[in-house]
């Protein structure tokens, strides 16, 4: 009888870049973040030698309660048939999910959650460097039942139901073949946020802005929500640096209650932002309902923090955004972000990814790019957020053409990064963090 391949191991490292020195990333709610990753390697004992890789995004302190969320999944992981796994990763997706006991910790939301996704996306990873194609290309070429049946309707059902999801995606079947053609020769719309990091000097965001537009980029993105002067400073150095055609969203990452938030875009509106995102705390689904209705035209963004498909559905249900922004690494991986993209198609309202942090264009841009090709078959006011931040630490990084990021043709989900990028950056051992401590006790 021949060998059964299986998973022989689930290892979890804790890698961190020290981002807050240059303050990249910086922003009202998070000042100096460093951005780190959980980070998951499925190993197995299969001939083809193939890793799965994948990690849950954090800014720093708290990824060691990440990673020790990711070690608890071991005894549910390792030594399972590599074939029962991959084959049926919704069925995996569930079992994961639905434990009894790690689902007290939840249910489905928190650090057990992330951590879950990180597996869950190391599993995928796996399944299409297997398969010889990367994540957005496995998913697109399956069937529409195929997909239905990654998705968890559980909690959603009186929203989207697997009928009518089914609907959606056999709808989209008859262009895959042509929109796949056009994706991989003119990429997807992206944005960047690398022009306006909340503690970069003025100088700094109007260069860096004029950059962008240069370089083939349609709209920009400038963190706010920390000081009202600063933004409105930030705002006319911005807008005029870029011109009146190109779009500057802004990012209050959480910061204001409602009124504020109201108060806020009124003082901001002369300067045209496009929308503005996290307002307010991202499980408050009414007032997000407000703000949207006092701040329009200005659109109303969410989701990088959304815990899961139920806060989703809601926010969707009471018209509470006007663009979905899901985030590889927050959900359950790429199963409950399937389930996410079918209910934005259902409202029909647009997913502008999040991926302001290590590794998450890397994900993300495949999510995107499947929801192109195989579900909404558009890309029209989609974009997908760009940093400029860290690529050069993954095996295949992000690659932007004229404003677009082009279509990864690599198997996998861009995931894994460098052998010497994992040593280098360990925390706290790894030589670039002993470096800094022993820095700072001279």
């Amino acid at each position: 009888m021949a060998h059964a391949a299986r998973i022989t191991a689930l290892d979890c490292l804790d890698l961190r870049f020290p981002t807050s020195a240059s303050l990249d990333g910086s922003d009202a709610m998070n000042p100096d973040p460093d951005y780190s990753a959980a980070y998951v390697i499925l190993r197995t004992d299969a001939d083809d030698g193939l890793d799965g890789h994948g990690f849950c995004f954090t800014i720093g302190r708290g990824n060691d309660v990440v990673a020790t969320a990711i070690g608890a999944l071991r005894p549910y992981v390792v030594g399972r048939v590599l074939d029962d796994v991959l084959g049926h990763l919704g069925r995996f997706s569930a079992e994961l999910v639905g434990d009894s006991q790690l689902r007290w910790l939840g249910p489905e939301k928190g650090v057990m959650h992330m951590a879950i996704g990180a597996v869950l996306n190391a599993a995928w990873d796996l399944a299409a460097k297997r398969a010889g194609k990367p994540v957005w290309k496995l998913l697109a070429d399956m069937s529409p039942k195929q997909l239905v049946g990654l998705v968890d309707f559980r909690y959603i059902a009186d929203a989207l139901t697997p009928d009518e999801a089914l609907e959606i995606l056999a709808a989209a079947q008859p262009g895959r073949a042509e929109r796949e053609r056009i994706l991989l020769r003119d990429g997807y719309p992206a944005y960047t946020t690398s022009a306006g990091w909340l503690g970069y000097a003025d100088a700094k965001v109007t260069r860096l802005a004029r950059e962008a537009v240069a370089s083939g980029f349609t709209q920009i993105k400038l963190k706010v929500g920390a000081s009202l002067e600063d933004d409105v400073r930030r705002m006319r150095a911005a807008r005029a640096a870029v011109g009146p055609q190109v779009r500057i969203a802004v990012d209050a990452n959480q910061r204001w209650n409602i009124g504020e938030a109201i108060d806020w875009m009124g003082a901001l509106a002369e300067f045209d932002p496009y929308w503005i995102e996290e307002p307010t705390s991202p499980d408050d689904v009414l007032g997000h309902a407000t703000i949207r209705r006092a701040v329009a035209p200005v659109k109303v963004a969410t989701g990088e923090h959304v815990q899961n498909r139920v806060i989703f559905k809601q926010l969707l249900q009471a018209r509470a955004v006007d663009i979905v922004q899901i985030d590889a690494a927050r959900v359950g991986g790429v199963n409950e972000n399937v389930a996410i993209l079918l209910l934005a198609a259902k409202f029909g309202v647009p997913v502008c990814p999040h991926a302001g942090g290590v590794g998450l264009c890397e994900l993300v841009q495949h999510l995107s790019m499947f929801d192109y090709v195989a579900v909404t078959g558009t890309m029209a006011d989609r974009v997908i957020e760009y940093v400029d931040h860290l690529h050069e630490h993954f095996v295949d990084p992000v690659r932007i053409v004229a404003g677009r990021y082009a279509a990864p043709t690599a198997p996998g989900f861009g995931a894994e990064m460098l052998a010497a990028s994992r040593r280098e950056y360990a925390y706290p051992d790894g030589p670039v963090w002993r470096a800094r401590k022993e820095a700072v006790a001279l």
